[in-house]
């Protein structure tokens, strides 16, 4: 998976779809001061960020496997506390936090289990663990349109549908199998504009996760087909896409 990349990249790949996503997503848990909240995969900061405004940097740790993405949140957010380490192997002690989030990143863990483990080991016991991850599997996450023109050019291709926690109540067992109590599974739906097909396209060339993956395995007529493919899936002139993600909160044993 190819997320060592610049943080520019990311924001500029994803960060149009996690920034909106990161509002309702936090809108969707309660949290209040002065509670302690672990954000877990922060990328580049869109959720690390609106935790800040609601809790204080104080009151927020970060972290994230990714050396380009723990520095970029470190200079973002220099009063934060931010640790590079991935999920299944979580850098706090037992019980360390009131709460823990991960936004788009339980499908890209080693072991989901083990990762939403450690995020329940970390939290108070009664504490909410919550997590959300794009609706890949049934079409209608922000890069669906992409793979659909993938695999009609190569149907054998790899995509993305049979990552954990991509399909309806997945990320819900996912959860249930780690521990939790009092699972509860729903979904949110971010709407964003393009200028136009280059401004959606541009994205895709930088070699940031699966996707830009399998742009940069192309030729360049492998990827004028691929464009072209894209193009006819997607409306002339500016336009919107919506996306959905599905998200999954629990609580932490007593």
């Amino acid at each position: 998976m190819s997320f060592d990349v610049p943080a520019e990249s990311y924001r500029k790949f994803m960060g149009r779809f996690s920034e909106p996503l990161a509002d309702l997503f936090l809108a969707s848990v309660d949290l209040q001061p002065p509670q302690r909240v672990l954000d877990v995969g922060c990328g580049t900061g869109a959720l690390t960020s609106r935790l800040v405004d609601r809790l204080g940097a104080g009151h927020v740790v970060a972290v994230d496997p990714s050396p380009p993405f723990v520095a970029a949140v470190r200079h973002r957010l220099p009063s934060v506390e931010v640790h590079e380490a991935p999920a299944e192997d979580l850098p706090l002690g037992d019980d360390t936090v009131d709460a823990a989030l991960a936004q788009l990143v339980v499908h890209f863990m080693a072991d989901p289990v083990r990762g939403l483990s450690e995020m329940l080991r970390v939290t108070r016991p009664g504490g909410v663990v919550a997590a959300c991850v794009w609706d890949h599997a049934g079409g209608q996450g922000p890069l669906s349109l992409f793979w659909d023109a993938v695999h009609e050019l190569d149907p054998d291709a790899p995509g993305e549908s049979e990552l954990a926690g991509t399909r309806d109540g997945h990320l819900g067992e996912l959860l249930v199998a780690a521990g939790a109590d009092d699972v509860g599974t729903g979904w949110l739906v971010v709407t964003v504009p393009f200028r136009d097909l280059d401004e959606w396209w541009e994205p895709f060339t930088l070699g940031v996760g699966p996707a830009g993956v399998h742009v940069a395995g192309l030729d360049d007529a492998g990827r004028t087909a691929l464009r072209d493919a894209c193009a006819r899936r997607l409306p002339e002139g500016p336009f919107e896409l919506a996306a959905t993600a599905w998200t999954a909160t629990g609580r932490a044993r007593t």
